[in-house]
C-alpha cells in the first residue's frame, strides 16, 4: 500500500481534531476526502505529509514512517495545501525553477517547462505570482506539487478557484496522474468527486464514517429510497401509515417513499398494492446522490 494511516490520533490541546482513524490507500488509487468544516481533513493532510505530528498512530509512506523518514517521504509526496502559500513577488517561472532547485531536480528547464504546459500556465509564466487570478494561483500551486514527479500526490482543494474550463483540464490531468500514482483529494465540490474519484473516504468530527468504492456508497447507507407510479388514485394517508416506510413525497406522477432500513420497501409497495387492488405501474430503487449521502452521514448529532 502506497498510504498507511493506523490508528491515528490528533489532539490540540484536550480538543481530539483527529480520533483513532485508520485507512489505506494504493498506487493506481484516486481517493476523495470529504467531511464538514472542522472535520479534521486538512489536519489528516498535513499529517500525511508529515507537516504537523501525529499525537499517536502511526502513517506510512511508501514503508516509509512519516515520523521518521521525513525527508525521504517528501521526497515522494507532491503537496497542495488548502491555503496554497506561493511567493507572490516571484515570477510564475522563476518560482517553478525555484521549488525544483528545492527538490534538485536534474534538466531543471525542461521540466518546468513541461509543467507549465501541462497545468495551462503557457500564457501567464512571464507574470508575477501576486498578479494571476486565484484560478492561475491554483495552477502553479499544482505544478509545484507535481515538480519532482512524486509517487503520491496530496491535494486539498486542487480545482478552487478555477472557472469551468479549467475544472474540466485539471480534472482530466488529476485522472491521468492517478493512473499510476496515488492520490489523496479533499474538496467540497460533490460534482469533482463523482468525476475524478474511485473511492471516498467521508470524516465527521475526527472519525471515519464511510470508506467505499464511489459507486458502491450510496447503496451502502441503511435506507433505501424508492419511486412508484400507480395507475389511478390511491388513498395516500393509508401509504403513508404503511409499517416500514419513514417518509413519502409525491413528484411528478408518482411518490418517493424512504424505508427506515426494516426491509426492503419494493416488498412493502407490492404488497400493499396487491392487498388493495392498486395498480403498479412503475416501481424503482433511487439511487442517492453523493450530497445526499454526505449529508446523512455527517449530520449533527
Amino acid at each position: 500500500m502506497s498510504i498507511v494511516v493506523n490508528n491515528v490520533s490528533k489532539f490540540f490541546g484536550q480538543q481530539a481534531a483527529v480520533n483513532q482513524i485508520s485507512f489505506e490507500i494504493g498506487k493506481g488509487e484516486i481517493v476523495g476526502f470529504l467531511g464538514p468544516n472542522g472535520a479534521g481533513k486538512s489536519t489528516t493532510m498535513k499529517m500525511i505529509t508529515g507537516y504537523i505530528p501525529v499525537s499517536s498512530g502511526s502513517i506510512h509512506v511508501h514503508q516509509l514512517a512519516v515520523d521518521v523518514d521525513q525527508l525521504d517521504t517528501r521526497k515522494i509526496i507532491g503537496y497542495l495545501p488548502e491555503n496554497n502559500p506561493l511567493y507572490l513577488d516571484m515570477y510564475v517561472k522563476e518560482y517553478l525553477h525555484f521549488v525544483g532547485g528545492i527538490y534538485k531536480i536534474k534538466n531543471r528547464n525542461a521540466r518546468v517547462n513541461e509543467l507549465i504546459d501541462m497545468v495551462g500556465l503557457g500564457q501567464e509564466q512571464g507574470k508575477k505570482i501576486g498578479a494571476l487570478s486565484k484560478g492561475y494561483k491554483q495552477r502553479v500551486g499544482l505544478a509545484q506539487a507535481f515538480i519532482h514527479d512524486p509517487q503520491v500526490l496530496i491535494l486539498d482543494e486542487p480545482t478552487s478557484g478555477l472557472d469551468p474550463n479549467q475544472l474540466v483540464e485539471i480534472r482530466a490531468l488529476i485522472k491521468l496522474l492517478g493512473q499510476q500514482k496515488t492520490i489523496l483529494l479533499s474538496t467540497h465540490i460533490m460534482q469533482e468527486v463523482e468525476a475524478i474519484c474511485d473511492r471516498i473516504i467521508i470524516i465527521n468530527q475526527g472519525k471515519i464514517v464511510a470508506d467505499n468504492p464511489r459507486e458502491a456508497l450510496s447503496s451502502s447507507q441503511e435506507s433505501q429510497t424508492v419511486y412508484v407510479e400507480f395507475d389511478g388514485v390511491i388513498n395516500a394517508s393509508l401509504l403513508k401509515k404503511t409499517p416500514g416506510i419513514k417518509t413519502s413525497k409525491s413528484v411528478d406522477n408518482g411518490w418517493l417513499l424512504e424505508g427506515d432500513g426494516s426491509t426492503d420497501v419494493r416488498k412493502i409497495v407490492a404488497q400493499l398494492a396487491q392487498e388493495q387492488g392498486w395498480l403498479v405501474l412503475t416501481l424503482r430503487s433511487e439511487r442517492k446522490s453523493l450530497e445526499e449521502v454526505f449529508k446523512e452521514l455527517t449530520k449533527k448529532k
